[in-house]
């Protein structure tokens, strides 16, 4: 079973990332498995560094951290098992390298329904699923009538 569950969140489209860390959650509590929330911050651009106040990267750090440890409080992850890390770089590159790093077993993440577009210029989604060295799953959003997240469709008796 897993242990380490490496979830990526978008904090500008948490309606995305809920799914993800619903089902991350559900899964931590069958095997008493550790979840992680990771967010990336895009890199400011270095014509930028003088212009925006001296704690704005605190301020942006701060700002993700809250809205991980709102979406695992949501979900019910316990705090025992639970651990959040902001990095900064592409997206990508960054999860792959918390989730090597971590150790994690399982990377659970959200994900738009594909485009013309996701096809066109690829998706971080898309380059962490071909370059995991570990397990990925990918989420699309889909509720029952109670408003709980499911994986696959109830099965009609």
């Amino acid at each position: 079973m897993f242990k380490k569950i490496l979830v990526p969140i978008d904090t500008a489209e948490t309606a995305i990332a809920e799914p993800a860390v619903c089902f991350a959650a559900q899964l931590a509590a069958l095997s008493n498995a550790a979840v992680r929330l990771i967010h990336v911050l895009a890199p400011l651009p270095s014509y930028l560094h003088g212009l925006v106040p001296a704690d704005f990267r605190a301020r942006r750090e701060s700002a993700a951290l809250a809205t991980l440890q709102e979406l695992a409080k949501k979900a019910g992850i316990p705090m025992d098992y639970f651990s959040t890390t902001v990095r900064t770089g592409a997206v990508a590159d960054e999860v792959l390298l918390e989730a090597d790093y971590w150790g994690a077993h399982l990377i659970v993440m959200g994900a738009h329904n594909p485009s013309v577009r996701t096809y066109l210029l690829g998706s971080s989604a898309e380059k962490i699923l071909h370059h995991a060295n570990c397990s990925v799953m990918v989420m699309r959003p889909h509720k029952d009538e109670q408003g709980n997240y499911w994986l696959f469709p109830p099965i009609a008796s």
